[in-house]
């Protein structure tokens, strides 16, 4: 297929220009699930402390989390992010956690520059939701690396989001480790209780495994137009939100480069928390 490549050359020299280049920095996408993953040492938060064991220290974290859904596009801008609690009906321990990574508005200055299908807002009011901290935690436990959200423009079919990703793949070599955080099958009106600690419904598994598939053979187009793959697709996207995550982190993915799956399991019957990993691990000599 054919790639889109960073646009604009002007502003690929000016990014670069200010801070100095580190090797390409791999890309994440979490399957993140239930809030309490954020707090609790299970198999899931295990794998992703490990993979941040396994990638270069990053520079920052720029989180695309699929609870930044928003009209238009947007930045965290402010110095201290917020810890967000954007849920309800969890226990006091959860939301008694604060997780103090600093943002980094110069960088949020120079993303902006980079996008040029839009015009991005600069927020000083979000913060770090749950699609964000609840990962990132138990990737950097000591909240040193400068966190920031990048919003989900809501009004933009999935084909935007993977052409506007593109246009921030600069970041990668800025030592920037993209984030993105949803859920490839997500579909809480269908959640089952009975399949809460692991399991998944034929749907689910079967469509988890065709964006497997497709995501290791590359075909992008195929993803990026999801509602053409059948009921299974509609049953594991009723809204985009959770998935549009995974479009951005394929649309920085350049064609040499490995994917791999991580906490690739289902749970209560219609979610999977299947996670990709676009680049190779860090040099271990």
């Amino acid at each position: 297929m054919h790639r889109i490549t960073v646009t604009g050359l002007r502003q690929f020299r000016q990014f670069v220009s200010g801070q100095p280049e580190t090797g390409k920095m791999p890309v994440l996408f979490i399957g993140h699930g239930s809030p309490m993953n954020g707090i609790e040492p299970n198999v899931f938060s295990r794998s992703w402390s490990q993979q941040a064991a396994e990638l270069p220290v990053p520079t920052a974290v720029l989180v695309i989390s699929a609870h930044w859904y928003t009209r238009g596009t947007h930045i965290t801008t402010m110095d201290m992010p917020p810890t967000i609690h954007d849920f309800g009906g969890f226990p006091q321990a959860l939301f008694d956690v604060r997780y103090p990574a600093p943002g980094n508005p110069q960088l949020a200055t120079e993303t902006r520059a980079l996008i040029t299908k839009t015009e991005v807002g600069m927020d000083h009011d979000w913060g770090l939701d749950h699609g964000a901290w609840t990962v990132v935690r138990h990737l950097y436990p000591d909240a040193n690396i400068p966190v920031l959200q990048l919003s989900i423009d809501y009004t933009k079919p999935a084909v935007w989001h993977y052409e506007l990703a593109a246009e921030i793949a600069a970041l990668r070599r800025k030592g920037v480790l993209v984030l993105g955080s949803g859920n490839m099958v997500h579909n809480l009106r269908m959640l089952s209780w009975e399949m809460i600690n692991g399991g998944g419904y034929d749907w689910a598994v079967e469509i988890n495994e065709t964006f497997k598939r497709l995501i290791s053979d590359g075909d992008h187009n195929a993803l990026i137009n999801y509602k053409q793959l059948g009921e299974a697709a509609k049953l594991a996207i009723p809204t985009p939100e959770h998935y549009l995550p995974l479009i951005y982190t394929l649309g920085l993915k350049t064609a040499e480069e490995p994917v791999s799956f991580f906490n690739d399991q289902a749970v209560g019957g219609s979610l999977t928390m299947t996670s990709v990993r676009i680049g190779a691990e860090k040099d271990r000599h």
